[in-house]
């Protein structure tokens, strides 16, 4: 009953014989990981999603980075006060200032949505309007930046494509089809625009805390590993993950952070659909370095 009612609600389409067969032993080993998970003494709660009928090696290869990315080779430049800044922070609830959670599909352009995210957050603040923008320009031009498209990229880097391409369209222009193509970007019809590119120093996570408090919200990237596939609600931690900055493989979205029983957490926003974790976002513990995800944040100063 719950394999059909899965295969329903994540409207998935199998071949008769082998393939259902293989989804389905996926999915009852899945489902025993995560009631193994949740018996236990965990400060986050995993559950069955979209992916409970996939290996954690068939998600990786669809959905995180396959070329591998360097955190370290970007240099800081944010200059931090050590100041005050809010004890917590919630940019959803300052204003519109954060798009909808979007889906990047069976692509690892995650790094894109991060950028987009990001940079219409900036604007946002910056202006009072929201903007949607476009990740599928990202995917198709920003590879003389050291981009991949759907194997992966850094948003410092997509940043800096923004920067010197003088511009990025919209998602109603140049929309999203989660796969490689062809670079199509007009110029007149680029709406969102960077004048500068800020790097926060690699570990410094508290500089990351002031960035997001005091300023907008943050890119950041991290090492996903097999739990945080089928992560539910909670603060997410992991002692099985990377911490080095050559090791991160998904980019994702700081919106604010906040404590939780004496634990301190981000908020994020991820790009996997708004069914997945806590309506599209997940918390992760904030302090830590947790996952590698102080190893490279950054975020544009948008030109308006």
């Amino acid at each position: 009953m719950a394999t059909r009612l899965q295969i329903s609600q994540h409207d998935k389409q199998y071949g008769l014989g082998e393939e259902y067969q293989q989804r389905f032993q996926n999915f009852l080993r899945n489902r025993r990981k995560v009631e193994r998970h949740n018996a236990g003494n965990h400060t986050f709660q995993m559950g069955l999603n979209q992916f409970a009928d996939m290996t954690f090696e068939e998600f990786r290869k669809k959905y995180l980075w396959q070329e591998p990315q360097n955190c370290s080779a970007t240099e800081g430049n944010f200059k931090g006060t050590a100041g005050w800044h809010p004890p917590a922070m919630d940019w959803r609830k300052k204003g519109n200032y954060v798009t909808p959670v979007k889906n990047q599909g069976p692509c690892g352009s995650c790094w894109t949505f991060s950028t987009t995210g990001c940079l219409e957050s900036a604007i946002a603040i910056a202006t009072g309007k929201l903007p949607d923008l476009s990740e599928q320009q990202l995917v198709d031009c920003a590879q003389a930046f050291n981009n991949h498209g759907c194997s992966g990229g850094l948003p410092s880097q997509a940043f800096e494509y923004i920067r010197y391409n003088h511009g990025l369209m919209g998602e109603d222009t140049y929309p999203y089809h989660a796969r490689n193509g062809t670079c199509k970007f007009q110029a007149k019809e680029a709406v969102a625009f960077v004048k500068d590119v800020v790097n926060i120093t690699l570990n410094d996570e508290d500089s990351m805390v002031e960035a997001v408090g005091t300023y907008n919200p943050v890119s950041f990237a991290f090492d996903v590993t097999e739990d945080f596939m089928l992560y539910s609600k909670g603060v997410y931690s992991s002692k099985s993950c990377q911490k080095t900055p050559d090791k991160v493989n998904h980019a994702v979205l700081a919106v604010g952070y906040g404590e939780e029983n004496g634990l301190p957490y981000w908020i994020v926003k991820n790009s996997w659909g708004s069914v997945w974790g806590i309506d599209g976002y997940f918390n992760i513990q904030r302090g830590c370095n947790m996952c590698g995800l102080a190893a490279c944040a950054s975020y544009p100063v948008p030109q308006v």
